[in-house]
């Protein structure tokens, strides 16, 4: 298919990265296709930056996406896991930069808010929220996968004049100002 537009969304980890890509035409979203890049099985910090690198460079060249989006570290009580979360997220941005992607950072608070309307939404909250708004196939087995996917739809969103920072004091009032998110029955 051929797309108005490509967003790559990252949700960058050491452990494991999740990423998940999608495409626009007009106003239509389409999932293009999400996983993970699993890397407990190789040694050391620096060997896991390099395949990071590698599956983001093998994605950008593969996908040709027009724009990343990627997860901003958070706060962390233990700074070692912090310092190597932001090195997984500098390295993606890297291959993202050596391939002249723009890239967009969010808070995971953000990412939330933008696709459920609830900034503190659990993983499971968000993979449902995707599934209705893309209608996967399937929840994947790791919710990294779903957390790449919603950081690709929070950019979308928010470049459609979608505000991540508006909140809604109930359920009801964000689906009435939000109808395109929510999935007919009645279809």
């Amino acid at each position: 298919m051929d797309y108005d537009r490509i967003i790559l969304g990252i949700d960058p980890g050491t452990v494991i990265l999740g990423y998940g890509l999608i495409g626009i035409k007009g106003k239509e979203i389409s999932l293009i296709t999400l996983g993970v890049l699993k890397l407990s099985k190789y040694e050391g910090h620096p060997l896991r930056l390099k395949k990071i690198f590698e599956r983001v460079l093998n994605l950008a060249e593969e996908y040709k996406p027009d724009e990343l989006a990627i997860e901003a570290p958070f706060y962390a009580k233990n700074v070692q896991s912090m310092l190597k979360l932001g090195r997984a997220q500098g390295v993606a941005m890297a291959a993202a930069l050596y391939r002249n992607i723009p890239i967009t950072e969010y808070s995971p608070r953000e990412i939330k808010r933008s696709v459920t309307g609830n900034g503190n939404a659990s993983k499971d909250q968000v993979a449902g929220m995707l599934g209705n708004l893309i209608k996967l196939p399937e929840i994947p087995e790791y919710f990294d996968a779903t957390d790449g996917l919603a950081v690709a739809v929070c950019h979308y969103f928010n470049n459609q004049k979608v505000s991540s920072t508006k909140s809604y004091n109930s359920w009801k009032n964000f689906l009435s100002e939000n109808p395109d998110r929510i999935k007919n029955p009645k279809k």
